[in-house]
């Protein structure tokens, strides 16, 4: 039995397609991390999945049973799905406690209690269950917001952004708890995020979205090495893109040659190659060797410095580097490709599949 379950699901606004005839399916156990552009419809998929918006055609299941959709319509209290918000959504006038027990209301109070003190004792946060949102600090009332979500012990968890309002580090502190307690309890979740490696470190598989249609729904490495199109390919992390010449098993470009993934091989079509910053090796010039790339803009990042470079074609690759090699600008050195997987090959600006790992498209 799945977890979620969507066919032909559409929400529109207006003129406007926010979720178009959408499919898809979620595991028991699984976590989905939806991604895509500001305005893409994840965050009315989410509400349509909680019963905060209705569709206008499809169907919702959840746990196997129709929530929306065929005549049926279940309000959100009714749907046996927990919602986690980017503002916490916790209720100032009661203690953490009573947060926490605010939708055990089936139980009795023996229950509750025992329910509110396991769920609590999750997240070592029985200490603090008489004190007030106001006086908890953002991740407190984060875990809080989690823990009031899960105590009914839900068949899904939707999450909407919820760590977008911490700072950096005790966002990925917090991000950690969440997923750990996720798989402690086997709860499916949906997360979605504008955060692209924040969806890369969290999903079972990751859904991008893009004006209301998922362009690809995967596990993240195949998502982020193997994208479906040039779209996915740049919002996934940055992209440079090289005309290739296919000879043979081989794909030769202005930076190098590589072999072709099978399923390129014996094509005529004009091709280009994925390029990542991690994948572009610098090296100096020398032995008299003019160099055949010129250093244009770094950008220090920390451990790393991301070099822009130019070809003798005037195309730019972009290279990250050790924060111990540093190429000034204008510096001539040599620029070559090297992957350790199957490169990623786009005709005509959409991705062929390579090496068993298809670009899926939902």
């Amino acid at each position: 039995m799945n977890a979620l379950e969507l066919d032909g699901v559409r929400k529109d606004y207006g003129s406007v397609p926010a979720v178009a005839a959408l499919d898809l399916r979620l595991d028991e156990g699984e976590v989905l991390a939806l991604v895509g552009p500001s305005g893409c419809g994840k965050s009315t998929l989410l509400r349509l999945i909680a019963g905060l918006e209705e569709p206008d055609a499809g169907t919702v299941q959840i746990g196997g049973r129709t929530v929306a959709g065929g005549g049926v319509w279940y309000p959100p209290e009714r749907r046996d799905v927990g919602i986690v918000f980017q503002d916490h959504a916790l209720f100032p006038h009661l203690t953490v406690a009573a947060n926490v027990a605010f939708g055990l209301t089936e139980l009795s109070g023996a229950e509750r209690k025992s329910r509110v003190t396991e769920a609590l004792a999750m997240i070592s946060m029985e200490r603090l269950a008489e004190r007030y949102p106001h006086e908890l600090s953002g991740g407190e009332q984060q875990r809080v917001a989690l823990t009031r979500a899960l105590a009914p012990r839900p068949e899904l968890l939707l999450l909407d952004e919820p760590f977008s309002n911490l700072d950096r580090h005790l966002r990925a502190q917090i991000r950690a708890d969440t997923m750990d307690l996720l798989r402690k309890t086997g709860t499916a979740a949906v997360f979605v995020t504008h955060d692209q490696a924040e969806a890369l470190a969290i999903g079972d598989r990751v859904a991008v979205m893009r004006a209301g249609r998922i362009e690809q729904l995967g596990a993240p490495e195949p998502v982020f090495h193997t994208p479906a199109n040039r779209f996915v390919a740049t919002f996934m992390g940055d992209a440079d893109f090289l005309p290739a010449e296919l000879t043979g098993d081989t794909l030769v470009t202005e930076a190098g040659s590589v072999r072709a993934p099978d399923d390129v091989v014996g094509r005529a079509d004009a091709l280009e190659v994925m390029v990542r910053p991690h994948e572009v090796v610098l090296r100096p010039a020398d032995n008299g060797t003019a160099g055949t790339a010129r250093v244009v803009d770094t950008e220090f990042q920390g451990g790393f410095i991301l070099h822009t470079i130019t070809l003798e074609s005037g195309r730019r690759l972009r290279s990250l580097q050790p924060h111990t090699t540093h190429y000034p600008i204008g510096t001539r050195l040599h620029a070559e490709l090297s992957y350790g997987h199957p490169p990623a090959v786009l005709p005509d600006h959409d991705a062929i599949a390579t090496n068993g790992h298809p670009a899926a498209r939902w």
